[in-house]
């Protein structure tokens, strides 16, 4: 998978990685001579007191070395926009690909591990992508090169490179070994801490409405505590591979000067050309050790992009006709199930079965029913938030699997279950569905979903802060910039999924009023618990295990349906148990 999102998201910026290659090879090259002219220096100049010959050979390891700077911080700069570039459209990516998904998919994945993926992962993916430019690329060039150049020193000391790198590779690959398994589990507690610090702040109302402080602050040290500990265990072996790799180093130069001294000693080798063994050496050996850092970093990484490469490989469960219909003209808004069912994926029974309705402009359709009857999943079939496992939804006439996705979306106003809004301000908020609508229709639609007044009161008016998901506003407020929202969008159909149920009896009816003369021409789905807030529509849906056992108006539905009958019935002697 890692070699797959590299192969692919590398591919627009060849010409860097061929930059990258280049200045690191220029600046390994250079690297290389720099030991050989010291050698020189002290075999030919300093033994024989030649200075002219120390000077020359002096000023060409000084612009050796210039060469060398400018090829490291070429290759640096490079390696860097390369890799910043990666995480950029990897994260794009990313995005993109959730925008796409269903409801479905979202639920599989969970947003925590979609936030940790798209930011905590793709970060590992690019810190190897950035690596492998500055140390990678050169550890194989200077491994090679390194070899060559202390066997024109020397081929009788030769053993020692043989003994030395396999030695320090096998050990820090047994150390590398064990951190893959870690690094894996180390993810998944990224997700579990993600996930219970979002759910703590999420409802951090609830958790001091019932005085759960205590049991929070447990839950978020156990999963803490567990990423503590895995980190700890990374940490470990992290530790442990300096030591092996300085000991291999000390004993190889050890090794060196004593072996060297000897052949030093009978004539078979230079004082210079010892030194320029020793400093070959060593660049082998860190080229060793640079090539296993990455191999520590290359476990995680690999994990990541596993992880990543599952939300890029997913397909939504909602898929986009390739062509498109276009929309006929002589319809307008008008929306119509037949014998629509859904099953959840493995679920053993349908949560809508063999649903039909009709929904035409100008004309208010409600659905009503007990909690869990599958209101919000049926209407959500509409706007393709999920697919239908059975029958058929059109919109206009067109089966909205055969519609454009936009087409679909931009005649639909969907106020939600559970409004959300934005951080931003009520202003950016209410042009979300449409960014050209004026400050009069905004205060239009303000007005129209009795959302006018608490607005005028804030400082700012329409330029008031909203805070992410409308914390700072009340539950009521936020049902109402959500209908006002849909207003601006003047669409052909609107749904209302129980989008009245935080609003006081006489602000529902005004806003129901308003809403009548505003929406008239268009389709109006709505989904309630209060018998008050459906009674006047034209059609009301009685839903029950997902199934339609009622239809009609809600005086015939009195006469001809026990469970529209039994529902009013309960929410009357709730109110005159609470007059």
């Amino acid at each position: 998978m890692l070699i797959k999102l590299l192969r692919i998201y590398l591919r627009p910026y060849w010409p860097l990685v061929a930059g990258v290659v280049l200045f690191q090879l220029i600046g390994t090259v250079a690297s290389l001579y720099l030991p050989s002219l010291n050698a020189s220096i002290i075999d030919n100049g300093v033994a024989k007191g030649d200075t002219g010959f120390i000077t020359s050979t002096g000023m060409v390891m000084l612009a050796i070395s210039a060469v060398q700077l400018v090829a490291a911080v070429g290759a640096t700069y490079l390696g860097a926009r390369l890799a910043m570039s990666f995480g950029r459209d990897l994260r794009a990516a990313i995005f993109d690909r959730v925008l796409l998904f269903s409801a479905r998919e979202l639920n599989h994945f969970g947003a925590p591990s979609l936030i940790t993926r798209n930011t905590n992962d793709v970060q590992q993916v690019q810190m190897l992508v950035l690596m492998t430019c500055t140390l990678l690329v050169m550890a194989p060039i200077t491994m090679i090169g390194g070899i060559v150049m202390a066997l024109r020193e020397d081929v009788g000391l030769s053993w020692l490179v043989a003994v030395a790198v396999p030695v320090l590779a096998v050990s820090i690959g047994l150390v590398v070994r064990k951190l893959g398994p870690l690094f894996r589990v180390m993810q998944t507690q990224i997700d579990a801490v993600n996930r219970v610090l979002r759910e703590q702040i999420t409802g951090i109302r609830v958790v001091r409405a019932f005085v759960r402080e205590p049991q929070e602050i447990e839950r978020f040290d156990k999963a803490n505590g567990e990423l503590t500990g895995t980190a700890i265990a990374v940490g470990r072996l992290f530790a442990s591979m300096f030591p092996i790799v300085m000991l291999i180093m000390n004993l190889s130069s050890v090794a060196v000067l004593w072996f060297g001294a000897q052949r030093v000693e009978s004539g078979a080798m230079q004082v210079g050309s010892l030194t320029a063994y020793l400093t070959y050496l060593i660049q082998i050996l860190m080229s060793v050790m640079m090539a296993t850092f990455m191999l520590m970093i290359a476990p995680r990484a690999i994990v990541c992009a596993e992880r990543i490469s599952e939300v890029l490989n997913t397909e939504s469960s909602v898929e986009m006709s390739p062509n498109p219909i276009p929309l006929r003209a002589e319809r307008y808004g008008e929306v119509e199930l037949r014998r629509t069912t859904f099953t959840y994926p493995g679920a053993d029974h349908p949560v809508v079965r063999d649903v039909s309705l009709t929904a035409r402009p100008g004309q208010t359709t409600a659905i009503i029913g007990s909690t869990g009857a599958g209101k919000t999943t049926l209407i959500s079939l509409i706007p393709r938030l999920f697919d239908a496992t059975g029958g058929s939804v059109t919109v206009d006439g067109a089966e909205v699997r055969d519609l454009d996705g936009d087409t679909l979306w931009s005649k639909i106003g969907l106020v939600p279950q559970r409004p959300y809004l934005f951080s931003g301000t009520v202003a950016s908020n209410l042009r979300y569905g449409n960014p050209e609508a004026t400050d009069e229709e905004l205060w239009h639609a303000l007005r129209v979903a009795q959302a006018e007044d608490f607005v005028r009161e804030m400082p700012d008016q329409l330029e008031a802060a909203i805070s992410q998901g409308g914390t700072n506003v009340s539950g009521g407020q936020r049902q109402r910039l959500a209908i006002a929202r849909a207003l601006v969008k003047k669409p052909e159909i609107y749904i209302f999924d129980d989008s009245f149920s935080a609003l006081d009896v006489a602000t529902d009816a005004r806003l129901r009023a308003a809403l009548r003369a505003e929406t008239r021409d268009a389709a109006v789905i709505i989904v309630g618990q209060r018998v008050a807030t459906i009674a006047e529509a034209d059609v009301i849906i009685v839903l029950e295990d997902g199934a339609v056992v009622g239809r009609g108006t809600h005086d015939e539905l009195l006469a001809t349906s026990p469970t529209y009958a039994e529902i009013v019935d309960s929410q009357l002697s709730a109110e005159e148990a609470a007059a």
